[in-house]
């Protein structure tokens, strides 16, 4: 298959996840995620994330519903590859249901779905999402055997985990970076060259994001934990701005 570069927009989705974990921090019902998606909107969101995990540690059943909603943006709802999540999805019908993988002990999602290795329940785990009309998309590493699964087993969407390459920015292990960062734009290239959508997010900030929104095979970044915790210091709005012209400018340029 000899699918041309892509060009045009990069979509920005906004994770309020941890909007809910402050407000459930203290129990209250404040602050509202479903405010948060709002004005995510209006500062120039293109989506709206969520992850809705087994233990409930941010977001909940309440949020989801509330989101359908109040919501003009599409929804991607992160999820663990679980009946009840499943069931969550199906009764819903979300416009995405990014699959990624989940630990009760883990402070944020870790690494990548291993498609490779439950190639055929996965396969048979998403079909009656995409029989529902959700898009489903596979949270993996830039690794080419987990892209080539996504694809075998007819997911529209891979999203490819950043976090390494942020990490070793962060620690300054600049030559790394670089390779890692390499490494995401070829599997970038390859996961559209399997007729995959491709997104990317984890630990993306405003140092680390214009090099991957450069890359025209992404079509879309994830971003919350950022987000949110810039927002303490300058406001929801004007740090989804900031993300947003950085991603524009870097492809634009």
């Amino acid at each position: 298959m000899t699918l041309t570069r892509p060009r045009g927009h990069l979509r920005l989705g906004v994770n309020i996840d941890h909007v809910a974990t402050l407000r459930n921090a203290r129990g209250a019902a404040y602050p509202d995620p479903i405010r948060a998606a709002r004005l995510a909107e209006a500062a120039g969101a293109d989506g709206i994330t969520a992850h809705l995990r087994e233990d409930r540690r941010h977001i909940s059943d309440a949020d989801i519903e509330g989101l359908m909603a109040a919501l003009s943006l599409p929804l991607n709802l992160e999820m663990a590859a679980t009946a009840e999540m499943q069931a969550i999805a199906l009764r819903h019908r979300p416009h995405a249901v990014c699959l990624v993988p989940e630990k009760r002990e883990e402070r944020t999602t870790e690494g990548g779905l291993d498609v490779a290795r439950e190639e055929n329940r996965l396969a048979h785990f998403i079909a009656p999402l995409r029989e529902a009309g959700c898009r489903v998309s596979i949270f993996i590493a830039p690794e080419a055997r987990q892209i080539e699964a996504a694809a075998r087993i007819g997911a529209a969407v891979i999203e490819l985990h950043t976090g390494a390459y942020c990490d070793l920015h962060a620690e300054g292990h600049l030559a790394e970076r670089d390779a890692e960062l390499a490494r995401l734009g070829e599997m970038a290239a390859h996961g559209h060259s399997l007729g995959l959508e491709v997104h990317a997010g984890h630990g993306l900030t405003y140092d680390t994001v214009a090099p991957v929104a450069a890359f025209p095979e992404v079509m879309e970044l994830n971003i919350g934990h950022f987000l949110i915790g810039e927002a303490i210091f300058r406001g929801l709005d004007p740090a989804i701005r900031e993300m947003r012209r950085l991603m524009d400018a870097a492809r634009d340029g």
